[in-house]
C-alpha cells in the first residue's frame, strides 16, 4: 500500500518546527485540560495506516484514549490482540504461499515481497546457530573480554540510537552556528590536530578491553592485525581511528595519503577501521532485532501491548539498509569489498554468494586479491609513460558507474542482494544517481532504501571531486527522507525519531580524502548535522615548492575581490586587463595556460575567441583526435596558446612540449600537480611561470606554498610574490 499523499504532505510540510513543539510539549499537556491537540507525526503515521490495517487502526484509537486519560477496555485489548494476530497471519501468508494476497504484505513491489520472504527464510535457517553463538559469547566474557549482555548499556552504538532528541537541540543543529571549541593531536600526524564541536572527546576513549566492538569482531580483527606483523593494536591507526569513527560523531579527515601516493599501509589502517565500525554498527542492529524478535515470538499474547508500550522495541528503520559507502571506481570497490569480507569473522562467512560474478564484475577477473602485487603488474610501456600513482589507481577497473548489495546473514555474506533486504550498499555517485534519476521518472521505482542509512562514508572524495561532486550533494539531499512505501516494515517497531523526521540529526558523516576543497567543506558543514556533534582535521602544511626541480622564476600576482561569488569575475577581469595583453603582444608561442575548473575554462576559451587569439584546447571533453592535433599544433608553434584543464591532467597525465610562458590561471587543487605542470617548462629559454590568486584560494595556496607563506600572501599589502 503506497502512503497516501496526506501523509507525506505532513511529514515533509515546512511547519515541522511546530508538529516537533507538539512533542516536547506532550508530557505538560497530560496534567491540563486540553479541548483540541494537533496531532504529532507519529498519530498522523498511524492514523493514515490505520484507513488500510485494522491493527494499526485500534493502535491509533488506543493511543487517542490514553492522550485524552481514559483506560482501555478489555474489550478493546481483545480486539487489538485479535488484530495483531491476524496481521501477523497475513503476512505468513503473503510471505510464503501468495505475495499478491490483500494483506500488509501487498505493500510491497514485487520485488520487495521477494526480499521480505528471503529476510524470513534467512532467519529461520539461522535459529539452530543461535545457542552455539551464545556459548561463544559466554566463553569470551569468562575470558575477561566484554560481550554485548555485558556492554549492552554502555555501547556507543546504544547510546547514540536511544538518545531522544528535543526540538530545541534539532533546532539549534538547523541553525549551524556550532564552533570548534576543542582539539585533540591526530595520531602519527605531527602537523595536523583534530578539532571538534560538542563534548570533548578524550585521547583514549575507548578504554576496554574490546574498544566497544562485538567480541568475534574484535578477536578477529586482532587475529588479522597480529598474523600482518602489527606489535601493539593498542597503538595502532587502525585503533586510533576506529575509536573516533565510534564516537558516532561526524568526521572530515582531509589530509589521508591514498594508497596511490605510496600511502598504502595509512589507507588500509584506515579503510579497516571504517569497515569494523560499519561491521559492528550492522551486527549490533541485527542482534536488537533478532533479541526482540525472539521476545515477541515467545509472548505473542502480550506483543502488541508490549510493543506500544516500551522503547526496547523500537529497533526498525524505514528500511533495512544502514549504511552506505560512496567510492569513485569499481577498482576502489573491488579493494573495500574484499577487504570487507576478510574483516568478517568466519563464523558469519561460512558462505560468500556471488563472489565469482563480483571479481570479474569489479575485479580483473580472479577470485584472489591481487592488491599486494602492487606497482610489480603494470606494463613496462605504461612506466615509461606515466607516473607511479597514475599506474596505482588507473590499473585497474576504472568504471565509475556502480552499485552493489551487501547482506550479512548469520552463517553468509550475500553480495548483489536487493537494495531493500542488503545491510549495507556500495556505489558510486554516478550510479546511485542514475538510481535516483529513475525513480523521478518512473512512478514505480523508488530509492526509499537511502531513507534509513545511519553511517554514510565517502572515502576517496578527492577522487570523486575530479568526477562531478554535485552527484554527491543530490545523494546526500536523498537520505534520511520519508519513504514513498512501507516496504513490509512493521511501522510498530520502527524508532520514534524516524518517524519524527529527524533521521538526518543520527545519521554519522564520514569524509575521507587527501585534501579538502569548498564544495566538500560546504557539504560538512550544511549537510552533516549529527546531533553528536563534528571532528575534522586542521593541518599545517610545509608546501611542495621544493618539489620543482627547475630554476623557474614563480610570479604569485593577487587580484582582489570582495565576495567568494565575485571572485570567478574578478580573476577574468584580472587576467584580461593584465595578463592577457603581454601575451598578445608578444611574438613568442608557446603559453600554457593551466585552469582548474572546467567552467573557468569555458570562459577563457570564450574570451580568447572573441580576441581573434591563436589557441588550442586540451580539456577533459576534448576528442583523442583533437588532443593529438592540438599538441602537435602548440609543439610547432602554429597555435601559440594552449588550454589545458586540471582534470584533462588527472585522467591523462599528458606531458606537453613546446611550452616557453607558464600561466597558472587557476592552482591545482592537488598539490602533487602543480611541480608536474612546472617542471614542464624543461627546454624553456625564458624559465617564465605566473600564477594568479585571490584570499579566497587559501586552501590551494596553502597545500603548494606552504600555511604560513600563504597566510602572509592573503593578508599582505603587497600584491606580488616571487618563489624561484
Amino acid at each position: 500500500m503506497m502512503f497516501c499523499i496526506a501523509l507525506l504532505s505532513v511529514l515533509q510540510a515546512n511547519d515541522l518546527a511546530e508538529e516537533h513543539s507538539d512533542i516536547a510539549s506532550e508530557g505538560e499537556a497530560e496534567e491540563e485540560i486540553v479541548v483540541y491537540k494537533e496531532p504529532s507525526m507519529y498519530d498522523n503515521l498511524l492514523k493514515t495506516l490505520g484507513s488500510g490495517s485494522e491493527s494499526l487502526a485500534n493502535v491509533y484509537k488506543r493511543r487517542q484514549r490514553e492522550e485524552e486519560g481514559k483506560s482501555d477496555t478489555d474489550e478493546d485489548a481483545d480486539i487489538g490482540s485479535e488484530s495483531l494476530s491476524a496481521s501477523e497471519e497475513e503476512d505468513d501468508g503473503s510471505d510464503n504461499e501468495n505475495p499478491e494476497s490483500p494483506s500488509e504484505g501487498s505493500y510491497l513491489r514485487d520485488s520487495g515481497s521477494a526480499s521480505i520472504t528471503e529476510l524470513k527464510e534467512d532467519e529461520g535457517s539461522d535459529d539452530d546457530d543461535r545457542a552455539s553463538d551464545m556459548d561463544e559469547e559466554h566463553d569470551l566474557r569468562v575470558n575477561g573480554v566484554i560481550t554485548d549482555e555485558d556492554s549492552v548499556s554502555t555501547s556507543s552504538f546504544n547510546d547514540h540510537l536511544g538518545y531522544k532528541l528535543s526540538k530545541g537541540e534539532a533546532d539549534n543543529i538547523l541553525k549551524r552556528k556550532l564552533k570548534y571549541k576543542w582539539e585533540l593531536p591526530a595520531f602519527e600526524m605531527l602537523n595536523c590536530k583534530w578539532i571538534g564541536t560538542g563534548e570533548r572527546l578524550q585521547k583514549d576513549a575507548d578504554v576496554s578491553s574490546s574498544y566497544d566492538i562485538k567480541p568475534k569482531l574484535y578477536k578477529h580483527w586482532l587475529d588479522m592485525y597480529t598474523s600482518s606483523g602489527g606489535s601493539d593494536f593498542n597503538l595502532s591507526k587502525q585503533r586510533s581511528f576506529f575509536s573516533l569513527c565510534n564516537s558516532y560523531r561526524d568526521i572530515l579527515h582531509h589530509n589521508k595519503k591514498p594508497f596511490y601516493l605510496k600511502g598504502r599501509e595509512e589507507d588500509s589502517s584506515i579503510m579497516d577501521a571504517y569497515l569494523v565500525h560499519s561491521l559492528n554498527h550492522i551486527l549490533r542492529t541485527r542482534d536488537i532485532v533478532t533479541k526482540n524478535d525472539t521476545k515477541v515470538s515467545k509472548h505473542q499474547e502480550n506483543a502488541k501491548e508490549d510493543i506500544t508500550n516500551s522503547d526496547s522495541f523500537l529497533d526498525h528503520g524505514f528500511t533495512r539498509p544502514k549504511v552506505l559507502i560512496l567510492l569513485p571506481m569499481a577498482s576502489i570497490a573491488f579493494r573495500v569489498v574484499k577487504r570487507l569480507i576478510h574483516l568478517t569473522p568466519s563464523t558469519h562467512k561460512v558462505n560468500i554468494e556471488h563472489l565469482d560474478r563480483f571479481s570479474n564484475e569489479f575485479g580483473t577477473g580472479g577470485v584472489e586479491d591481487k592488491e599486494e602485487e602492487g606497482d610489480a603488474e603494470i606494463s613496462k610501456s605504461q612506466k615509461s609513460s606515466k607516473p607511479s600513482d597514475f599506474q596505482a589507481l588507473f590499473s585497474g577497473n576504472n568504471n565509475d558507474h556502480f552499485m552493489i548489495g551487501i547482506k550479512f546473514n548469520r552463517r553468509s555474506i550475500k553480495l548483489y542482494s536487493d537494495f531493500y533486504s542488503s545491510d549495507m550498499i556500495v556505489a558510486s555517485p554516478l550510479g546511485l544517481i542514475t538510481k535516483i534519476g529513475e525513480a523521478e521518472a518512473v512512478k514505480e521505482k523508488d530509492v526509499d532504501y537511502l531513507s534509513s542509512i545511519e553511517v554514510l562514508i565517502i572515502d576517496h572524495a578527492d577522487v570523486i571531486a575530479m568526477q562531478n561532486w554535485s552527484h554527491v550533494n543530490t545523494v546526500v539531499e536523498q537520505l534520511n527522507r520519508i519513504p514513498s512505501n512501507q516496504h513490509g516494515t512493521d511501522i510498530m517497531r520502527v524508532r520514534q525519531w524516524y518517524l519524527d523526521g529527524q533521521a538526518q540529526f543520527y545519521r554519522q558523516t564520514i569524509i575521507l580524502g587527501s585534501y579538502l576543497n569548498p564544495d566538500i567543506n560546504a557539504l560538512f558543514n550544511h549537510h552533516c548535522l549529527n546531533y553528536r556533534g563534528k571532528v575534522k582535521l586542521a593541518c599545517e602544511y610545509k608546501g611542495v615548492l621544493p618539489k620543482v626541480l627547475l630554476q623557474v622564476r614563480q610570479v604569485y600576482e593577487r587580484f582582489e575581490s570582495e565576495s567568494i561569488v565575485d571572485a570567478d569575475n574578478a580573476r577574468l577581469e584580472y587576467f584580461s586587463k593584465k595578463v592577457f595583453p603581454k601575451i598578445k603582444d608578444s611574438i613568442q608561442g608557446g603559453t600554457m595556460i593551466f585552469i582548474s575548473s572546467y567552467f573557468e575554462f569555458v570562459r577563457v576559451r570564450n574570451f580568447l575567441k572573441s580576441q581573434d587569439a591563436s589557441f588550442c584546447l586540451l580539456g577533459e571533453y576534448t576528442k583523442q583526435s583533437d588532443i593529438s592535433r592540438a599538441r602537435v599544433w602548440f609543439f610547432q608553434g602554429k597555435r601559440k596558446i594552449m588550454l589545458y584543464t586540471e582534470r584533462a591532467h588527472f585522467y591523462h597525465r599528458y606531458k606537453i612540449r613546446g611550452i616557453q610562458n607558464l600561466i597558472i590561471y587557476s592552482l591545482p587543487e592537488r598539490k602533487e600537480f602543480y611541480p608536474e605542470i612546472v617542471n614542464m617548462l624543461e627546454g624553456s629559454h625564458s624559465m617564465a611561470c605566473s600564477v594568479l590568486f585571490s584570499r579566497f584560494d587559501q586552501l590551494r595556496l596553502e597545500r603548494i606554498v606552504g600555511s604560513a607563506p600563504a597566510k602572509r600572501m592573503t593578508t599582505s599589502e603587497k600584491g606580488v610574490f616571487v618563489f624561484s
